[in-house]
């Protein structure tokens, strides 16, 4: 790479190499991150911070391309803080995503949680429906990496259809591409099974993939999408090898590599080769698989994500086994098995504290002893106080924090129901603007009250954020749930608001979701594409995730 001292770099020159780099997007991805980081280096040496923000989030794109992980994650890490005190952005979210992508495919599943939590929370900030869309696929994303590709289809196609016929054409391609790894991941997870129905759930999982991959194609293909259609075609290649179609794998296949070699998808590459090892196994020709494989796995030793290893091992076994190489063959399948011991191993200890420790955590710091002032009211009195929203008296966050670990353990343990509610005021900000904030603050209350009349004692009730109500409901199915948020906005439609202010009209838009699974920021996730759901088919409504 080209080295130039920052202080002999003019702005100008450092805006042609931003310019020369985004050029690059979609085609060399060794030259635009060349070009990317001596922009970065210049933009910091000389203060420039537009543009020194513009570098960083260019390296972390074509780094997270070339599938080199660990150095975007690096690289990213040098970068958010700066970005964070822009504020919520466009940007920010994405650069998040990719991080969280990044992160599950290292298996670092909390950096990866953290990353796609933090992308949904500027997302709901910002208030975009299209990235908080993406946030919720990229959640499904992490959630397939953790090995459960069942909740994370659930989620994507949630996140679909939480845009329905407004998404544009990168937002489908997005979402037919992750879809269709899902699916291949949910045949892998059941592919040595002897049992009928998983016989049957493979099969099918097969089908979704390849109409999600075929779907790629035209939309990678009108927006000039190299990557995505490289991965797309590496998906259908693979899925096309696992239903004996060899001849028609190996075509797609070709025209994949050749794509990925010519814009330097390293990573994908990686993986595309083992593809081509298994036809080459499936075809009776294990000494070319094997030649393939001895290159794949000298070329990524270090540096393959742990998925790619463990198929180009398992692969390796298969072969060498074939050609009579006993030993070498369980030395492969030794690697194989103690990769994926560390897969399962790493992928229960992220459920784990996906479920629990988030929570727990926020628990043991909002009920921590209060400081040493000076105390003028009784001390159950003032912690209660502490839980309780003061406009409204219901829960808080804090009390969400302090009650919702119990339920959720309650309702895991004994495996019984458990629904939660995410209620939003439709047009609240209108509301505010037309009639003043103390009307505003009127409707919060009588809102509350509403709730406090149509719910029992035992459910949780809060005030989560602004003009958003969350309900938690224990040992209440969903269809039971469903009757209780129907009467509930049946009330708020006929109550007389008119006697608050003339002209005066709410309603509410739920969305519910159901456990399993026994996780709150799931629930909460899905509770909120259903509400988002609710709100495109018209508001006033009440949908079920």
């Amino acid at each position: 790479m080209q080295e130039v001292e920052g202080s002999e770099v003019s702005c100008e020159q450092i805006h042609q190499w931003l310019a020369a780099a985004n050029a690059q997007r979609q085609a060399n991805v060794e030259l635009g991150l060349n070009l990317a980081s001596l922009a970065w280096d210049a933009a910091r040496l000389q203060g420039y911070l537009a543009e020194h923000l513009e570098a960083g989030c260019l390296r972390a794109f074509f780094l997270f391309r070339r599938g080199e992980m660990q150095e975007m994650l690096a690289a990213s890490h040098k970068l958010l803080p700066m970005l964070r005190e822009q504020g919520s952005t466009p940007r920010l979210c994405e650069l998040l995503r990719w991080m969280a992508f990044a992160a599950a495919d290292l298996g670092l599943f909390e950096e990866a949680l953290a990353s796609v939590n933090e992308s949904l929370a500027r997302a709901r900030e910002l208030g975009d429906k299209r990235l908080i869309a993406v946030a919720l696929n990229a959640v499904g994303a992490c959630l397939e990496r953790m090995g459960d590709p069942w909740q994370a289809e659930r989620l994507m196609n949630e996140a679909a259809a939480l845009l329905g016929e407004a998404a544009s054409d990168y937002e489908r391609m997005v979402s037919h591409n992750n879809l269709a790894t899902v699916a291949l991941g949910m045949f892998n997870l059941l592919r040595h099974s002897e049992q009928a129905e998983h016989q049957r759930e493979r099969k099918e999982a097969l089908q979704r993939g390849s109409h999600h991959a075929q779907a790629v194609r035209p939309h990678a293909l009108a927006l000039g999408e190299s990557y995505l259609l490289a991965l797309s075609d590496a998906n259908g290649a693979e899925i096309l090898l696992h239903q004996g179609e060899l001849a028609a794998a190996q075509a797609l296949l070709k025209g994949a590599l050749a794509n990925a070699h010519e814009f330097g998808y390293v990573a994908l590459i990686w993986r595309m080769r083992c593809t081509e090892a298994e036809i080459a196994l499936a075809q009776d020709e294990a000494e070319q698989a094997m030649r393939v494989l001895s290159e794949v796995l000298t070329e990524s030793a270090g540096r393959a994500k742990a998925n790619i290893a463990m198929r180009l091992h398992h692969a390796a076994y298969r072969a060498c086994k074939r050609l009579g190489r006993i030993e070498a063959a369980l030395g492969h399948l030794e690697c194989y098995q103690g990769l994926e011991r560390e897969r399962s191993v790493t992928q229960l200890m992220a459920q784990a504290r996906f479920f629990f420790s988030r929570m727990e955590a926020e628990r043991a710091l909002d009920l921590a002893p209060a400081s040493s002032s000076p105390v003028s009211r009784p001390a159950a009195e003032e912690d209660e106080s502490l839980l309780r929203d003061p406009l409204t008296g219901l829960g808080n966050l804090r009390c969400m924090a302090a009650r919702m670990p119990g339920l959720i353990r309650r309702a895991e343990q004994e495996g019984g129901a458990l629904t939660l509610a995410l209620i939003d005021v439709d047009r609240f900000k209108s509301i505010n603007e037309k009639h003043g904030s103390a009307v505003a603050d009127r409707v919060l209350q009588e809102l509350a009250q509403m709730l406090r009349d149509n719910t029992r004692g035992s459910d949780l009730l809060l005030r989560w954020a602004g003009e958003e109500f969350l309900v938690v409901l224990p040992d209440t199915v969903a269809d039971r749930a469903f009757e209780v948020c129907e009467r509930l906005r049946q009330a708020v439609e006929c109550f007389p608001w008119s006697q608050l202010a003339p002209e005066l009209d709410v309603t509410l838009s739920i969305g519910l979701a159901n456990a399993p699974p026994y996780a709150t920021d799931l629930l909460v996730a899905r509770a909120e594409s259903a509400m988002y759901r609710a709100k495109y088919l018209g508001r006033n409504r009440v949908a079920l995730a």
